[in-house]
């Protein structure tokens, strides 16, 4: 059976001593649970290290929000694999819609950082999606098809091991708005189907596939029940511990 993992995106939110009072709240409710699932935590690049201090004897994983794909050089700004390495990330968010839409990412460049995280060691959070105006003019398959596609090129089937797939319709990050757990559903379907058309059956059973946008403690149970769905990368709610906890309870 896969496991099902549930990630909280930080996003540019919690300034140092608001990050760690976060996770140390986070591990006084996670220390009194049984849990069915894997948590990571993606904080601002800022609190990386000293997260990564205060979860290191918890069950908690840390993973970084971005990085580029080179490792080292004249590129004021930015953040190597080796970097977020160095200071604990087993993870790394790689091709979210707010990187895509605000800072033009293309497939091109995301395939550069998904090979260079892979390279490093580190295991990329690959996220893709809709805008509203796709899923009306019903291309929802065609523009998911072409970001895993393109994101996807030239990775083995040994990496593929090493990647989750974020599913994140971008008409319901932030908006209040969730898919249906039917229609996240289907596009889970869809992404483990064109999987095992590019790989193998194997890979497509094996590959855990999270559901992104609005997830809430009210709606994270039915969305998690769905056999396709793997868990969640958690935007806003996961930005206080309670919040956090009903979606990681969901499981």
């Amino acid at each position: 059976m896969r496991k099902k993992i549930i990630a909280g995106n930080w996003k540019m939110n919690k300034n140092l001593s608001e990050s760690i009072a976060l996770v140390e709240e986070l591990n006084i409710l996670l220390n009194k649970q049984s849990l069915n699932c894997e948590v990571i935590v993606c904080p601002p690049f800022t609190s990386l290290l000293s997260l990564a201090e205060k979860i290191k004897k918890t069950d908690i994983k840390l993973g970084a929000q971005n990085m580029y794909f080179e490792s080292d050089g004249a590129f004021t700004g930015e953040i190597s694999a080796d970097m977020i390495l160095s200071v604990g990330c087993e993870y790394v968010i790689l091709g979210h819609s707010e990187r895509r839409e605000i800072f033009k990412e293309t497939d091109e460049l995301i395939n550069k950082k998904i090979k260079q995280a892979l390279s490093k060691g580190l295991k990329p959070i690959f996220c893709v999606g809709e805008k509203l105006e796709q899923r009306e003019a019903n291309i929802t398959e065609d523009i998911v098809r072409g970001q895993i596609e393109k994101g996807l090129e030239g990775i083995s089937e040994n990496d593929m091991k090493n990647i989750i797939i974020a599913y994140e319709p971008v008409w319901a990050i932030g908006t209040g708005k969730t898919a249906t757990p039917a229609q996240a559903e289907e596009v889970h379907v869809f992404i483990r189907n064109l999987i095992g058309k590019l790989y193998s059956t194997a890979i497509a059973e094996d590959i855990v596939i999270q559901y992104g946008g609005s997830v809430k403690p009210d709606n994270a149970k039915e969305l998690l029940s769905q056999k396709n769905i793997d868990g969640a990368l958690v935007g806003g709610a996961c930005l206080k511990a309670d919040s956090f906890m009903g979606i990681i309870l969901g499981v």
